[in-house]
């Protein structure tokens, strides 16, 4: 079934934007009741929740509910408006838990209300913002100077005989970012995990209104450092969805190319640190950071930067690649991809290694779905999805890649699959280099008012942006980094582990806390 016969089955019109179903305005009161339908009714998972102000149009503030309808690779956007006299709902998380961080930050932000929701605490400003203050409202400037909140978060606390809180960051050894872990525990067994995250709120949202196309650029690319070409990527296919863009092939395929660089370093860091820092099993350590070293080196090489950064651009990419650049990218990335197959090889032989990662930090399929889990640890606990061949962008369409999924759901499996992506993405970028090196490599981007969406498979995870345009600029920019959906996680994975394990936990999501930190 397609998206306009789903909205027909709900007895809603909607136009067609390409693969995008908008369907009409609906009432708020309709609104939670429809959402709750698309999701048990016809299975579809919430790609994302997000709020706009509308008030200078006269239609208060507006809430809107994307939907993957993956066998089609297709999406549907259910909005409702709501009074600016009366901005409430009822809440759509009390029936659809993965909408639950979603609604908090509409709350945060613009001051909506979700009636019924079961956790009214502040999760974006709880320290750093007054309360009643909603930064992505429209009238609240990106220089206005506040004073500290002094709101203590009210973390949850658990009562009894032999009952110990163990209190973990924000503040961390190395250069990790802040981050807080509160663990209720019975001696090393983990009863309760809680994450505090938000300490360092970027502003990134309000920073991109009023910015042209190109100025938006250094923003999204530092979203999370990581993940730049990722979320560049979706950044400029959500432009390019609005303007109409034909994109080039050969700027696909390089796109393709730039994106499975980016997974296989950051797939090797995390089969190194996992294995190696979660473990005490140093040599992996030693020898995966050595290899990833590799990618970084590369990167530096061809795009002169060690992150991936600065190639993707409005249209296409910024430049072509010499045969010498893409025989030295074909060259290196083989020689990372099987020495990491031999690092870890060297570590599933390892019955102490094996006995740590296995059993550890269990995600089940159930619980991944309800939370709208994402990327890889989704994969790993049996749900079948990747935005690269349901929702195909680049070149993924022609080169079709082997999507892995594994079931058990634990720290192993999240360890294995990467191993097993790496091999598909070498694959994938021995492709495109062997490909010839011919055509166009971007195309004239004509800017429109109006709305694009646009959608990526990182490393992480299905990477987010939706763009609104207005007179030539930025009006809203949502960019949803996968971690946003993934970091509750923790408090399912963590519970039964002892404390000791909680970083292999930690490391096998990866998550990150600047992504989220908007």
């Amino acid at each position: 079934m397609n998206a306009q016969q789903i909205l027909q089955n709900v007895q809603l019109s909607g136009e067609s934007r390409g693969n995008l179903a908008v369907a009409q305005t609906i009432d708020k009161q309709e609104f939670t009741r429809l959402c709750e339908r698309l999701v048990a009714e016809f299975q579809l998972p919430l790609s994302l929740f997000y709020a706009t102000d509308k008030r200078s149009e006269g239609h208060g503030f507006g809430i809107h509910a994307l939907f993957s309808v993956d066998a089609t690779h297709e999406w549907i956007l259910i909005s409702a408006h709501l009074p600016e006299s009366d901005p409430r709902y009822e809440s759509l998380t009390k029936s659809v838990m993965a909408a639950h961080w979603y609604e908090r930050y509409a709350m945060d932000m613009f001051g909506i209300i979700a009636e019924g929701h079961p956790d009214f605490r502040r999760l974006v400003h709880h320290e750093n913002v007054p309360l009643h203050t909603h930064p992505l409202r429209k009238d609240f400037a990106w220089n206005t100077k506040m004073e500290h909140a002094n709101e203590p978060y009210p973390m949850h606390h658990i009562k009894g005989e032999g009952i110990y809180e163990i209190p973990v960051g924000p503040i961390h050894a190395g250069i990790i970012e802040p981050g807080h872990f509160r663990f209720n525990v019975a001696g090393e067994r983990i009863i309760t995990l809680e994450g505090k995250l938000f300490f360092t709120h970027k502003g990134v949202e309000k920073l991109l209104e009023g910015k042209t196309i190109t100025e938006a650029m250094p923003f999204i690319e530092g979203v999370s450092g990581d993940m730049a070409a990722s979320h560049a990527l979706a950044y400029v296919q959500a432009v390019e969805d609005l303007a109409k863009t034909n994109v080039p092939q050969r700027a696909k395929e390089l796109r393709t190319l730039i994106a499975e660089l980016e997974r296989i370093t950051m797939h090797t860091h995390d089969i190194a640190n996992m294995a190696g820092m979660g473990t005490g099993f140093t040599v992996m350590a030693a020898h995966g950071f050595r290899i990833k070293e590799k990618m970084m080196r590369l990167s530096e090489r061809v795009f002169g930067n060690r992150f991936w950064k600065g190639f993707v651009v409005p249209g296409g990419v910024g430049k072509a690649l010499s045969k010498d650049q893409l025989s030295d990218i074909a060259k290196t990335t083989k020689e990372v991809v099987d020495e990491m197959q031999d690092l870890y090889n060297l570590g599933r032989h390892s019955d102490g290694l094996r006995e740590r990662l296995e059993t550890t930090g269990l995600l089940t399929k159930e619980v991944a779905v309800a939370y709208g889990a994402l990327g890889l640890p989704a994969r790993a606990s049996g749900i079948d999805r990747d935005v690269r061949r349901d929702h195909p962008y680049a070149a993924y369409a022609e080169l079709k890649p082997e999507i892995q999924v594994l079931s058990k759901g634990d720290v192993y499996a999240r360890w294995k699959l990467r191993a097993l992506e790496m091999v598909e993405s070498l694959k994938l970028v021995e492709t495109v280099c062997g490909a010839k090196n011919e055509g166009p490599i971007s195309a004239e981007v004509n800017i429109k008012e109006g709305m694009g969406i646009g959608a990526v498979e990182s490393w992480r995870g299905e990477s987010l942006c939706v763009v609104y345009v207005k007179d030539g600029v930025i009006d809203r920019c949502v960019v949803r980094d996968p971690s946003f959906c993934n970091w509750a996680l923790f408090g399912e994975i963590g519970p039964g582990n002892i404390v000791p394990d909680f970083p292999l936990c930690n490391k096998s999501l990866n998550l990150s806390y600047s992504g989220t930190d908007l």
